[in-house]
């Protein structure tokens, strides 16, 4: 099987492919916890961490696990390391795995986490595996980060609410960013679940738009287009 280049790999998850703009997958936490840059991001990183860890070690083990037991033993592997990130976010983090904790158990039935372990780890070397979990998740987070600023600064004209969960009270507050006055009154909408499906259509109409300008900028130009190409 030819292997796709690094590059590739990291270009469809952060763009062609990215797993919360075109695939639409893990949309339970991506609406629910992104109501805050702070929590969209943990969770997204979590996630990450789950699957860059889960494709390496399935990528490793793939040639000595017989076909029709595949799934069980990936949905293990996924179970048992995402676990270990809960253990670590209770002993490190505990007022943010308060707020996550559920969500955090959820990504072992994330589809996303169990569709890279079976389109993709099942079927390459270490390496590429590793790289496209750790991307994919990655190019989840970014999503979730963006949606979480969004609903944040819409919804409470702050940036990094939060954050005093992963650095303490002491530092937290300082860390807080208003953006709109402190007497803002804030748009509750925006930190609902309503305002995280609307939040996330602006994303992908935002994109599409983009797709679109570029396609027809290059359809004017399509003489310039070649000659850069040539040269």
């Amino acid at each position: 099987m030819n292997e796709k280049t690094l590059s590739d790999i990291c270009q469809d998850a952060l763009w062609h492919q990215n797993p919360g703009l075109i695939q639409l997958l893990g949309l339970c936490p991506l609406l629910a916890v992104s109501n805050t840059l702070v929590n969209g991001t943990s969770l997204g990183l979590a996630t990450t961490l789950a699957m860059a860890a889960s494709s390496t070690a399935v990528s490793t083990i793939r040639h000595w696990v017989p076909s029709e037991v595949r799934i069980p033993v990936f949905v293990l592997i996924i179970a048992a390391l995402v676990t270990v990130i809960q253990l670590m976010m209770q002993a490190w983090l505990p007022g943010l795995y308060s707020i996550l904790g559920l969500f955090v158990a959820l990504i072992t039935t994330n589809c996303i986490v169990l569709a890279r372990a079976e389109a993709f780890a099942a079927k390459h070397r270490v390496l590429p595996s590793l790289v496209d979990g750790f991307m994919m998740g990655i190019g989840l987070t970014a999503v979730l980060a963006t949606l979480g600023s969004l609903r944040e600064l819409v919804g409470q004209g702050t940036l990094l609410a939060g954050i005093d969960l992963i650095v303490g009270p002491e530092f937290g507050k300082a860390w807080v960013i208003h953006v709109l006055p402190v007497d803002y009154p804030g748009f509750l909408l925006a930190l609902l679940p309503p305002g995280a499906f609307m939040g996330l259509g602006l994303l992908i109409a935002g994109r599409n738009a983009w797709l679109a300008h570029t396609a027809r900028r290059h359809s004017d130009h399509p003489a310039q287009t070649t000659t850069a190409i040539a040269s």
